[in-house]
């Protein structure tokens, strides 16, 4: 009699092997729900991109032992999601990059205006002397030293690391921001997008609560 529950049990074994879910698999579809904030971070898109290798290494692994490893629909599940939040988050982006410049404004980056950190002597870059009196399109943040709730006035600066842990920005780090037209942001740590008229200083202008002199000032018509 307990030969036959011995062979009935390593019967059932053999029917119903266990197989370990894949890690890699479970990881693919993790990443890929992490991955979603790539719609409206960019950097994100990154975790999609690893989330696709590890769909693909997990389905690889489970194709290579498949009685050893489950997990081929999660898998699966991983690289498509994966590969649709990159499909879509390049798309959205580059859209958004094609069409957010209102018409009669030029892009300029932040760092085209800014003095290299091993320059000897902090002055206006060349583009900013190429652009003065122009109007242009801008992305920043707003220093917490211009203060709290609805500006109309604050400095600008290119990054989070010189808005709130760089200490005192330089001169080529700064812009002097004046809205038109009534109009108010609110203060924080979201990134600015200005289109306005660019234009340098002539002499040396001071600023409350910064140490160095301020290069740049911007009037700005639109402001998101």
């Amino acid at each position: 009699m307990s030969a036959e529950i011995e062979i009935s049990s390593t019967s059932s074994e053999q029917q119903f092997p266990y197989r370990a879910l894949s890690t890699t698999a479970i990881a693919s579809v993790i990443f890929a729900v992490v991955s979603f904030l790539g719609f409206f971070v960019w950097a994100f898109l990154g975790v999609a991109f690893v989330g696709t290798i590890l769909g693909f290494a997990g389905y690889s692994k489970i194709k290579r032992f498949p009685q050893e490893f489950a997990g081929h629909s999660l898998a699966m599940t991983g690289i498509i999601l994966n590969l649709l939040v990159i499909l879509g988050g390049i798309s959205l982006h580059s859209y958004v990059y094609l069409t957010e410049v209102p018409e009669g404004y030029t892009r300029v980056h932040f760092y085209e205006l800014q003095q290299p950190s091993n320059s000897p002597g902090d002055q206006p870059s060349s583009k900013a002397i190429e652009i003065d009196g122009n109007e242009i399109f801008l992305k920043g943040y707003i220093h917490p030293s211009s203060g709290s709730g609805l500006l109309k006035r604050f400095i600008l600066v290119p990054d989070l690391g010189t808005c709130c842990f760089g200490g005192q920005p330089k001169s080529s780090d700064m812009i002097e921001v004046r809205l038109l037209n009534g109009q108010t942001t609110k203060a924080g740590l979201t990134k600015k997008k200005l289109a306005g008229t660019f234009t340098l200083n002539r002499g040396p202008q001071n600023v409350t609560d910064f140490d160095n002199n301020v290069f740049y000032q911007m009037k700005v018509d639109q402001i998101r």
